[in-house]
């Protein structure tokens, strides 16, 4: 009962909520629509393979985000005499779990209600069979192979979450607290006021992912193996060309935590204002929260930019009903794991806000702050994702 009060305290949290349901119900209709394929076709048993494999992009995604809305609960928080009642970190961890995999499979039922009814398989309702032919209509749909794609989402998802919030990455994240606090002790001569957060290692990462990306693409375009087609009907490119793609669209997202400090660091260079000084701290401090989900969105972006110009030069059809579902599928939850981060965000700093009011701060020096962090992410990713695009998209090009 305390639980579930919990979770009812946390009412903002349930749309959240159902974002991951909708998000679960995406991925699971397009895995079923993979297995359609598979049993309406079986004599092409590569092409059915090939379709399944593709529907990984969009689980990720649902995952990715089930993971940012645990982070975010309020109601899976640990909490000062919590303990006492039986309601420690691992509890908590396995509350977490357990509502992201009831949300996720709300979402695969959803899908398999929606899959049945477009094969028309639930008369009465409008729309009956008008999937028929992406559902492979007219054949029967294994049932463990159904719901053991079904089963997908919900178990991943809730995995995933449990390796985030284990309760020893709180013990680690403790060590680091204390070791921050070792060094605020220091002396102040002898310690940089830049110093108290601590810059995430992922930029060199990153760089050097995307280099070498952008080398296996030339590489695998010179050579002469078989092309791998893109969903859409894209003939595509070989596969040492599409994985140096996808090596350079990852490391633009392990940038994204680097490059938020980087840009905090330089918004307090060079005699800064209030303002500046506000803004660049915290982009600091938020540097993992929201540069993580930010590089991601970027990664996604910069992806879409350069798949949508291998479409508009090829000679073919535009983007196919499912291929279109998986790609605003990806673009969704990938925005929306970044709004959450930025929700979360907004309310850790609830309390400095109202302490910097209290000490007479104008509202409009917050705001300006506020705007001045988003301007200068704009300004740094923007620029960073269209040339990834563009880098990326050339060697494909037909």
């Amino acid at each position: 009962m305390l639980a579930l009060r919990l979770a009812r305290g946390a009412h903002p949290f349930l749309l959240l909520r159902l974002l991951v349901a909708a998000a679960s119900a995406g991925a699971g209709f397009l895995l079923l629509c993979a297995l359609g394929h598979a049993v309406a076709h079986p004599d092409r048993p590569s092409a059915s393979v090939l379709r399944l494999a593709w529907c990984a992009l969009p689980l990720a995604a649902a995952v990715h985000l089930a993971v940012a809305v645990a982070r975010t609960d309020p109601s899976t928080r640990p909490r000062p005499g919590l303990s006492s009642i039986g309601l420690g970190p691992a509890r908590l961890t396995a509350i977490a779990a357990a509502s992201t995999a009831a949300a996720c499979t709300l979402g695969s039922v959803l899908a398999l209600l929606v899959s049945l009814h477009l094969r028309g398989g639930l008369p009465g309702l409008p729309f009956g069979g008008a999937g028929a032919d992406l559902l492979g209509g007219g054949r029967p749909l294994p049932v463990p192979a159904a719901l053991t794609l079904l089963a997908l989402v919900p178990v991943v998802a809730s995995t995933a979450v449990a390796l985030v919030l284990r309760p020893g990455r709180e013990r680690t994240g403790g060590r680091r607290a204390a070791t921050g606090a070792d060094a605020d002790a220091a002396p102040p001569a002898a310690r940089d006021p830049f110093d108290s957060v601590t810059a995430p290692a992922g930029l060199p990462w990153g760089v050097a992912l995307m280099a070498a990306g952008l080398a296996l693409e030339l590489y695998g375009v010179r050579g002469t193996g078989d092309a791998l087609p893109l969903p859409g009907g894209v003939p595509g490119s070989p596969v040492p060309a599409l994985a140096g793609w996808a090596l350079a669209t990852l490391g633009l997202a392990v940038t994204g935590p680097g490059l938020t400090h980087l840009c905090g660091r330089l918004l307090q260079a060079y005699r800064p204002g209030a303002a500046r000084l506000l803004a660049g701290r915290a982009l600091m401090d938020e540097s993992r929260r929201v540069g993580r989900p930010l590089g991601v969105l970027c990664a996604v972006v910069s992806a879409g930019i350069a798949a949508n110009t291998l479409y508009a030069q090829a000679d073919t059809r535009p983007f196919g009903p499912l291929s279109g579902l998986g790609a605003t599928l990806v673009l969704a939850c990938a925005s929306a794991a970044l709004l959450t981060a930025a929700v979360e965000t907004r309310q850790r700093r609830a309390g400095t806000a109202a302490a910097l009011l209290r000490l007479g701060a104008p509202a409009g020096l917050l705001r300006s702050a506020a705007l001045l962090r988003a301007a200068t992410l704009l300004a740094a990713f923007a620029p960073l994702t269209w040339l990834v695009a563009a880098l990326t998209a050339l060697p494909l090009r037909p």
